[in-house]
């Protein structure tokens, strides 16, 4: 999918607190790559200053991208349902797939038009996300 595709689209999220999320118009077959996560592929070393920023995606232990300069790209909006706010029947539909220095949202299971993407961000995110809540 392409990031003008009219296949997805913005709204409040169906998590509290969590902002805006990124919902689907179609169906999306269990297996599909659903959207890429752009943005400026960077070092660690070069934003390790801003650890504390939402839209850092992880590539590898080398590089991560940045989406917090574009928030016009479609991607960063995907929210964790495993994240601390839980909400009843709401779980993760999709995962981060990387490829090479690429990373792509890709469906787990069928999800159906209308619903919210949720990405499993990972263990080390929430991790690092509350150790940096608890020192502010």
């Amino acid at each position: 999918m392409d990031q003008q595709d009219d296949q997805l689209f913005i709204q409040p999220s169906t998590l509290p607190g969590a902002g805006m999320g990124l919902f689907t118009n179609v169906d999306i077959p269990r297996g599909t790559l659903i959207i890429e996560y752009q943005g400026t592929v960077t070092s660690w070393k070069e934003i390790q200053h801003e650890i504390d920023n939402p839209y850092l995606c992880y590539v590898n232990r080398n590089h991560v991208i940045n989406g917090a300069p574009h928030p016009e790209l479609l991607a960063r909006y995907a929210n964790d349902a495993a994240g601390p706010v839980r909400v009843d029947g709401a779980r993760n539909n999709s995962f981060f797939e990387i490829d090479g220095t690429r990373v792509f949202i890709k469906a787990t299971r069928r999800i159906p038009a209308g619903s919210e993407i949720f990405v499993n961000y990972g263990k080390e995110y929430w991790e690092t996300s509350m150790v940096n809540s608890s020192v502010e």
